[in-house]
């Protein structure tokens, strides 16, 4: 007979979590996320190791999870777990095993990772438990006492999956991953496609979505994309050929033709790579030196990014609330991202949207399998046709009285997927009839324009010089932090005049943000500047009011992120260190508290909370009690990331020293500066692909006012706007009203920052004693107030 379990009044409550399916970067995350929240809300957590396997085996495939177990997870990549195909559990007498090894090791509720698969077979779990535990009773396997505390299963999905086939949500756990390695292998296949001026056809992942090879086409300027959803015309050959054909008459060395595995044409019938290949080097038609790349599993390899490290974390924390919120009534949870916000939605609704989506496709109804998509799919989508086509469909060009003239102009430090956001500008101008014009380097040198030695250039830009830049860092026509303000705002209208703008389009940061106000307000004095004006927020500290994203934050966090795996990896070879982090972000803590969650770090230090002595002592006093406990087998050393200005006087390196006075010898600290290593690199694909999706938004945003007067945009707030995304929305906020109701001007920062309850989602899952003493600061109310919102 089976051991009793106590009733659940009298125990904690134990969650499990497993993953199943395919492996993807992040689900280790998560599961450290699930194990560590479980614990701190006051739950026992356990793993079923090797996916359903493990569930039907029992045994020690079921494995009581501590603290400790999944400290150092976030860097490494696959399921430490495990993941196995098990077809047992497809049949009801492997559910009922599972079923049993549930109960009799007290398990009242399951998180799982995985695909739409996996998650489907989670929910026809949960549906059959009642007669399941029934039959279990009926067959003598149980009691009726052993099953009385668990007449209710709670299960919650994760989505772990590199090809974002999910519908629903915006991202799955790996996706970007994915995305990242994808272009990375690109990248470097282009370097040798230009060399030889040869053609690459390039097979990615994605039977039924074709997520990867879309992003991965934006990102990274490839000439053609084949992907399920939407097969090009009858006449896809000669439209392929017809733009290869232009890009390399004007110039290209180099042509990329990414397919998804499952590409097919309008009769469905499949699109293969050495199809392409053969089309590409026909001596009749393109007779190009064609080779073929297929990526293969090297996609889903390696150790998360940035992005899905934090969505794991943050997805593994609301999975935990979600369970402890259950009802029998509750429908199956799932939990998704829409823009920037985490939210719940039904499991089964998202899995028959998701299957929906393959049968429209079976079934020849591309319309709909488009639709099914989310709206960001579509305008990706668009967004690649726009840039990929730019100056060759006579059809989209407007009328010559509606054509305008558009200054472009990167104001502000450096970030990744400015250039991406300036190529795709010109490429929906070109397209459109517009003129796009590059001011170089910023309003300094356009202010000295007119200098018999300028220190800068106004022209109009170039194809073919742009095509390029989809995958470069920085800024190609140059960046500053001067305001047009300290230029001479007289001299700034004459030249606005001078060059005859409609509009102009802003790329930067909250020196971009100070000009556009700037612009904004001299409206009422100089008719020149009385055009549309726009800024995409571009900026590595992610301040930019009006915005919850800034292109640069993410490949900043990669590079932070990295940097840190670094220095883990050689605190982790002496066992016993500290390493104290400065990053940079300015007066904004934005940086620090995303790498520190995605990282694991012990503490983190911002200026919006600000440090003090106490503050120092406790962490100091914490850290001596972890090495004290820690036997010396722990996977990777322990890290502290402070905001650059986070103090004036508590530096990194003095944080360090302090640490290893106070440590007496049973540990050692380190202080470690990356500086502008953070700023630098390849941009990331998330920064790449958002950029070129916002940047046409702007663009079409101006578009809107080429027939408007003075009057008319002077009464208009929405003729000078910040671009941002905000929860779950793409948004155009007027300047005036973010200027004077979300703006931060003292410390260069929103009002509001909406990452700030993360901080403490850092504290909880690294550990760090709740009563750590705080700095008196004015934006210390949100924690009361997301408190009381349930966000912590």
């Amino acid at each position: 007979m089976a051991p009793i379990v106590p009733p659940l009044s009298g125990r904690k409550r134990r969650i499990a979590v497993m993953t199943s399916g395919g492996d993807s970067p992040g689900m280790n995350g998560a599961i450290r996320a699930v194990i560590r929240m479980a614990i701190e809300v006051g739950c026992e957590s356990y793993a079923v190791l090797e996916g359903y396997e493990g569930l039907v085996q029992g045994g020690d495939l079921i494995k009581r999870m501590d603290w400790e177990d999944v400290r150092g997870w976030q860097s490494e990549g696959g399921t430490l777990i495990g993941t196995a195909r098990c077809l047992a559990f497809y049949e009801r007498a492997g559910r009922l095993k599972g079923a049993k090894n549930m109960i009799l090791n007290g398990i009242d509720a399951l998180i799982i990772c995985g695909g739409d698969g996996s998650l489907t077979g989670a929910d026809k779990f949960r549906t059959e438990w009642p007669s399941l535990i029934g039959e279990l009773v009926k067959t003598g396997e149980l009691t009726q006492e052993q099953i009385d505390p668990f007449k209710q299963l709670n299960i919650v999905g994760l989505v772990g999956s590199i090809d974002n086939d999910m519908s629903g949500t915006d991202a799955t756990i790996g996706c970007f991953s994915a995305l990242a390695n994808i272009c990375e292998m690109i990248d470097k296949v282009e370097a040798t496609a230009a060399s030889h001026s040869r053609a690459f056809v390039v097979e990615v992942m994605g039977r039924h979505c074709g997520w990867l090879a879309l992003m991965a086409g934006v990102a990274t300027g490839a000439d053609f994309v084949f992907i399920p959803e939407k097969p090009r015309s009858e006449n896809w050959r000669d439209e392929m050929c017809k733009v290869i054909a232009r890009h390399r008459e004007i110039g290209k060395r180099k042509t990329i033709v990414i397919v998804a595995e499952g590409a097919h044409d309008m009769q469905g019938n499949k699109i293969s790579s050495e199809m392409l290949r053969e089309l590409l080097a026909d001596k009749k038609g393109l007779a190009l030196d064609t080779r073929i790349t297929v990526l293969g599993h090297v996609q889903r390899g390696g150790t998360a990014c940035a992005y899905d490290r934090y969505l794991a974390t943050l997805q593994g924390v609301e999975a935990v609330r979600a369970v402890l919120d259950a009802t029998p009534d509750t429908p199956t949870p799932f939990i998704a991202i829409n823009e920037n916000k985490i939210t719940r939605k039904p499991l089964v609704q998202a899995v028959l949207d998701t299957q929906a989506v393959a049968k429209a496709i079976e079934n020849q109804d591309f319309e709909r399998a488009m639709s099914l998509r989310d709206t960001e799919f579509s305008d990706f989508h668009q967004a690649y046709l726009t840039t990929t086509t730019a100056d060759l469909d006579d059809a989209r060009r407007l009328p010559d009285k509606k054509r305008m003239r558009i200054g472009i102009i990167h104001v502000g430090a450096p970030a990744g997927g400015v250039n991406a956001a300036t190529r795709a500008a010109v490429a929906y101008c070109l397209t459109r009839g517009h003129t796009p014009i590059a001011i170089h380097n910023g309003f300094a040198g356009f202010a000295r324009h007119h200098d018999d030695k300028p220190l800068g250039a106004v022209r109009e830009f170039d194809w073919l010089e742009v095509d390029g830049w989809a995958s470069k860092g920085g800024s190609e026509i140059g960046m500053n932090r001067e305001l047009p303000g300290d230029s001479g705002m007289e001299l700034i209208a004459s030249l606005f005049s001078k060059y005859k703008f409609d509009g102009l389009f802003i790329i930067g940061g909250f020196e971009g943000f100070h000009a556009l106000s700037q612009l904004r307000e001299a409206r009422e004095k100089y008719s020149s500047l009385c055009i549309p004006m726009t800024l995409l927020p571009a900026t590595i500290s992610n301040n930019v009011p009006g915005t919850e994203y800034s292109l640069g934050s993410d490949t900043c966090l990669n590079e932070l992120v990295a940097y840190c795996d670094k220095i883990k990896q050689s605190a982790s070879a002496s066992r016993r260190r500290v390493f104290v982090i400065e990053t940079q972000g300015g007066r904004s803590g934005y940086v620090a508290t995303l790498a520190g969650l995605a990282v694991g770090a012990v503490a983190v230090y911002t200026p919006e909370e600000g440090i003090n002595i106490q503050m120092l002592a406790a962490d100091i006093t914490h850290l001596k009690e972890v090495f004290q406990q820690d036997s010396g087998q722990s996977r990777a050393g322990r890290l502290i990331l402070v905001n650059e200005k986070a103090s004036t006087v508590y530096t990194a390196k003095l944080i360090a020293d302090m640490i290893k006075v106070e440590a007496n010898g049973r540990f050692e600290s380190r202080d470690s500066i990356p500086g502008h290593v953070q700023q630098g690199g390849v941009p990331s694909p998330m920064d790449r692909t958002r950029a070129v999706r916002l940047a046409i938004k702007c663009i079409e945003h101006l578009e809107s006012y080429e027939d408007r007067g003075d009057g008319a945009i002077l009464s208009d707030s929405h003729s000078a706007t910040v671009i941002g995304i905000k929860g779950a929305q793409v948004v155009f906020s007027p300047m005036k009203e973010v200027e004077e109701i979300e703006t931060d001007w003292k410390n260069r920062r929103p009002l509001n920052e909406f990452w700030t309850p993360l901080k403490e989602v850092v504290d909880v899952l690294s550990g760090r004693p709740k009563d750590i003493p705080r700095p008196e600061s004015p934006l210390m109310g949100w924690r009361a107030k997301d408190k009381k919102r349930g966000l912590l």
